[in-house]
């Protein structure tokens, strides 16, 4: 190369290798980052089923009159029993997080069941309305490896 330059060799930055190997191996196993995360979602989940709104802010679709009235004038929407609420759960590996419920009438609930007149009132997802999950997410990883460079 002609001109003037330097060239930086890392191999004598022990330092910089540390924090790169450390890095690299925080990066194989996010299962710590991934349980955070997935304590994350319950609680936004939980927020959502309070606020009765989907992920993107919007409210749930109301009751229908004969529903509140087979309710014994309950109107409040997916919490007769907080049933639904209370099975959603995580699985977390090193590289995946799973988030839901294993209730067969949650997918109806979220998908609705157009035959039966149930329509969707979907509850899982990031949300994307006042509130970000997906800052937070990335905040969580950002953390997890923060912490994975400072380890010694």
């Amino acid at each position: 190369m002609a001109g003037s330059f330097i060239n930086v060799d890392l191999q004598g930055f022990d330092q910089v290798n540390r924090i790169l190997q450390q890095l690299a191996t925080a990066s194989t196993n996010l299962k710590p980052a991934m349980q955070e995360i997935g304590e994350y979602l319950l609680e936004s989940h939980q927020q959502r089923f309070e606020l009765e709104v989907e992920p993107d802010g919007t409210p749930w679709e109301p009751l229908q009159p004969k529903t509140v009235k087979r309710k014994g004038g309950d109107d409040r929407i997916l919490k007769q029993s907080n049933i639904l609420k209370d099975t959603l759960h995580y699985q977390a590996d090193a590289n995946t997080l799973l988030f839901g419920t294993n209730l067969e009438y949650g997918a109806t609930h979220q998908f609705g069941r157009e035959g039966d007149g149930i329509v969707a009132r979907p509850f899982l997802g990031l949300a994307t309305g006042p509130w970000e999950d997906s800052d937070e997410i990335l905040a969580i990883l950002q953390d997890h490896l923060q912490q994975a460079m400072h380890t010694n």
